[in-house]
């Protein structure tokens, strides 16, 4: 009697340890894989936006800050975030995003093969490289509430994109892009002088004009007008009662104004732009009661990418890279890291 009481106790205390000592276990091997979850998740996001060369090295910069005169060493994918935040608006479909990510991206790489800063790849104008934002300036001019969201959407871009950049003949192209090209791209060659690159054409984009960067006037007194180009034509004379003292001579390829003339100098239409600011060189002549109205197409030097043709393309349902097989032409798309 006493052995089966025995059996009985010990039968009864097993089913209370054992069940005990495999939850143990099964929680210690739960808490194990989570943990190795949480770790392969960190390693995960410590490698986006991480472009490497085919030797595994990770690619970055030397960004210079205009403002400040400080160079700081940053990842290029990073880096790019903040440039197609500053370039683009976040509104614009999220295919002319990713076209916009792999052109700042090729326009990156050619710059660091063809330095134009002593001690930097690139800088952070757009009047000179690109333009940049840092997160928090960019999350500052953005709309409460959407701030998250368009960050990811711009990441998007980015890592959707990872390490593609355009190029021709094996090596990255000089990717140029503007705003608003007014409904044909111009030759470079007919802004900055020296060669046209071939893979930059005039191109002919449509619903452009439904943007506002597409028209804008300027209207300026004689006086205003005269007072403007003394600044760099000291001895300028016009004859406003002259029509054919103020009068276009010459357009460009595209439409453009190449030269035109006032008073007794003869004056280039990107000059013109430039000395007026003028959103574009691409304009019309109105003169009227003592005034004269400039009409201007487009928004930028025209050369490239238009960012507002861009989305205009995706909008039409086009890809990121149907859209700048579009804007360059005879181009590849390649990984940036079976160039370096």
């Amino acid at each position: 009697m006493k052995k089966i009481f025995i059996y009985i106790l010990i039968l009864i205390t097993s089913c209370f340890i054992i069940p005990a000592i495999f939850s143990k276990s099964a929680n210690k091997t739960a808490e194990t894989l989570n943990t190795n979850n949480v770790e392969n998740t960190i390693e995960k996001e410590d490698n986006t936006c991480k472009e490497k060369t085919e030797k595994g090295e990770e690619i970055s910069i030397k960004l210079l800050h205009e403002k400040t005169g400080e160079t700081e060493e940053v990842n290029l994918e990073e880096y790019l975030c903040n440039v197609v935040s500053a370039e683009m608006p976040v509104s614009f479909e999220l295919e002319a995003l990713k076209a916009q990510a792999i052109v700042a991206r090729t326009y990156t790489i050619f710059k660091m093969e063809n330095k134009k800063h002593e001690n930097a790849d690139i800088c952070d104008s757009s009047k000179c490289c690109q333009a940049w934002v840092s997160k928090e300036e960019r999350f500052k001019r953005w709309e409460d509430g959407k701030k998250e969201e368009n960050w990811i959407k711009i990441s998007k871009a980015v890592d959707e994109t990872k390490g593609k950049i355009i190029t021709y003949n094996n090596k990255p192209i000089n990717a140029f892009f503007h705003s608003n090209s007014g409904g044909k791209t111009e030759l470079p060659v007919n802004v900055w002088g020296g060669n046209n690159y071939p893979y930059l054409q005039v191109i002919e984009t449509s619903g452009e004009n439904e943007y506002k960067q597409f028209l804008s006037e300027l209207e300026l007194s004689n006086e205003e007008l005269l007072d403007k180009l003394k600044v760099k034509y000291g001895d300028i004379n016009i004859n406003f009662e002259d029509d054919n003292d103020i009068k276009i001579l010459e357009f460009t390829e595209s439409g453009r104004v190449r030269t035109i003339k006032m008073g007794n100098h003869n004056i280039s239409g990107v000059e013109l732009r430039n000395i007026l600011n003028l959103k574009s060189n691409n304009f019309e002549i109105e003169k009227k009661d003592g005034k004269i109205k400039f009409k201007v197409k487009g928004y930028g030097h025209g050369v490239g990418m238009s960012q507002t043709g861009a989305d205009s393309l995706a909008k039409q349902g086009k890809n990121a890279e149907e859209i700048i097989k579009h804007f360059y032409k005879n181009i590849e798309i390649k990984n940036v890291s079976q160039i370096l």
